[in-house]
């Protein structure tokens, strides 16, 4: 009785021994596929074609292909996909460095445009997206959708992904293109999620005024309530830091502590079942403000590189995964015996999301135009078709929220939503490497001889800004310290630049309230013996 019971017992053991240490082989591959990802982006950084995203895209796909061969065609990949691993681990570190490194005052400066393309933008990409799929996909036979369905492949195909187009954009050369296209992805992503998980909080069967009514508030209270969370955490961070002041015994809780508490305002944000994306953006911008300047100066080195670090590469795994996840057998086995079906959704999807995008890129940008005076403001022809071009590439949110949407654990046993898995992969594959190899040659072509400095701001308002990139790439890209605003020395300046800004006002409310409290720059201590710390100190003492 005992004998075989010992054996089961050694079994299972060796069963468990051999997973976990197939687990251990394919972590270990998967690792140096990273590193070689780096290495090989690295090598080809001045390519015409190529980038870094590509590159992790491309060794994806052909290790995809050489796990197929060696498995006898079982598996083509080393991991299974899970949304919790996208969503919790990989999205928070880059969107939270996204903020962390922005240049606030650009950023703001262009908020109300940024904010059009971002939010409502993507609600009228999302529209056009799914009405064309109801329109479309009613003729055409992939299996049972419902009207959520519809709405959620509007949501899901709305997410852009600009990696590839602010690879090739120049900070110095074009800052307003720049900010435009980056905080647009930022705030994209996160109007994307909300939707998505408005849709799946709604019983959407039986629709009418009321319930698109109370869509729209769910929608906007999901919107600002993220916002507010982020700004609370980050001022929270920053207060506790400031009274504390942990770097006079040690430096390492300083940046475990900014790192930690960046990463519960995500977490409280799911908790709450918020937008995670939007809380730890502008967690990361507070933080920036505040939180940054209060720790020592080592800290400071430390923090930028470390969060630059973490978001190059969670953004390098999530492309090396998708390319290996695109050439999963189980999913393309229900599509074998209607390739042309497959064929037309993701030709059919492709082209609603062009027509999506130019459908608010073009009249919002018409609208933004009309209320900025300066010409140097304003988002020429040329602009907005590289504008339009960065947002046709989908990625990673978009095959999280598919998963999320039609699978049940990275699996799915139902031919629709086989099918739209896999036109869902065909489109991140091809809007990202064709699209994406395409970017370089059209932006030198639209844009030739990029303006030495395009003014984020007009130039009576802030000279210092002909030359302040919207990503700094030293410590003073979170120096947002006042500058002096320029004195109209004519009616028609006056009129065109009042003298009084709201960034004045903004200024002055931060330099008597907020910063006496919160931290800041010259609003904090320093450590006895620190120049660096001392200097700081003493010009605050004569601003």
């Amino acid at each position: 009785m005992v004998a075989p019971h010992l054996a089961a017992i050694f079994t299972k053991f060796q069963t468990l021994s051999t997973s976990d240490h197939a687990s251990v082989v394919s972590m270990n591959i998967f690792v140096a596929l990273l590193c070689a990802c780096i290495v090989i982006g690295h090598l080809l950084e001045e390519n015409r074609w190529m980038n870094e995203s590509i590159t992790a895209l491309i060794i994806g796909l052909f290790t995809g292909v050489v796990i197929l061969l060696i498995s006898d065609g079982r598996s083509s990949h080393l991991l299974v996909f899970s949304e919790d691993l996208f969503f919790i681990y990989l999205l928070p570190p880059i969107i939270f460095n996204a903020g962390f490194q922005v240049k606030k005052k650009q950023f703001f400066h262009n908020f109300v445009t940024i904010m059009l393309f971002g939010a409502v933008g993507t609600l009228i990409s999302c529209t056009v997206i799914s009405l064309g799929v109801i329109s479309f996909f009613k003729e055409m036979d992939i299996g049972s959708l419902d009207i959520g369905d519809f709405l959620a492949i509007g949501a899901m195909f709305a997410a852009t992904d600009s990696v590839c187009t602010l690879q090739v954009l120049s900070q110095d050369e074009t800052p307003l293109l720049y900010s435009l296209v980056f905080g647009e992805s930022v705030v994209n992503d996160a109007t994307s999620v909300v939707l998505f998980n408005a849709i799946q909080s709604f019983d959407l069967t039986n629709t009418n005024p009321k319930i698109a009514l109370e869509f729209f508030g769910k929608f906007l209270y999901l919107f600002l309530a993220s916002t507010v969370l982020g700004v609370v955490v980050g001022l929270f961070s920053a207060y506790i830091i400031k009274k504390l002041y942990f770097g006079r015994h040690s430096t390492d809780r300083e940046f475990a502590l900014m790192m930690l508490m960046a990463y519960l305002s995500y977490i409280m944000a799911e908790l709450f079942y918020l937008s995670g994306i939007l809380t730890v953006f502008f967690c990361g911008i507070v933080m920036s403000h505040y939180t940054w300047h209060n720790v020592t100066e080592s800290s400071r080195v430390t923090t930028k590189h470390a969060f630059a670090t973490l978001s190059f590469v969670a953004e390098t795994f999530i492309f090396l995964y998708v390319g290996m996840d695109a050439l999963d057998i189980e999913k393309w086995r229900f599509v074998n015996d209607s390739p042309g079906t497959s064929i037309a959704v993701s030709a059919v999807l492709l082209g609603l999301v062009m027509a999506g995008r130019a459908a608010f890129v073009f009249p919002l940008s018409f609208l933004s135009n009309l209320a900025k005076k300066s010409a140097g403001e304003k988002i020429s022809f040329r602009e907005q078709i590289i504008i339009w071009w960065a947002g046709l590439m989908r990625g990673a949110v978009s095959m999280a929220l598919a998963y999320n949407q039609f699978t049940s654990a990275g699996h799915t046993q139902l031919r629709g939503n086989a099918i739209m898995i896999t036109s869902t992969i065909s489109i991140v594959l091809f809007s990202t490497v064709v699209f994406g190899l395409m970017t370089k040659p059209l932006i030198r072509f639209v844009l030739p001889q990029p303006k030495a400095t395009t003014s984020m701001l007009s130039d009576q308002s802030s000279p210092k800004s002909m030359e302040a990139p919207f990503l700094g790439s030293g410590l003073d890209s979170f120096d947002d310290s006042f500058v002096g605003i320029h004195r109209p020395d004519s009616i028609r300046a006056l009129l065109t630049t009042p003298a009084h800004t709201v960034h004045y006002y903004w200024r002055k409310f931060d330099n008597a309230f907020m910063r006496p409290m919160f931290g800041g720059r010259g609003f904090v201590p320093f450590v006895p013996g620190s120049p660096t710390e001392r200097s700081e100190h003493n010009i605050s003492q004569w601003q």
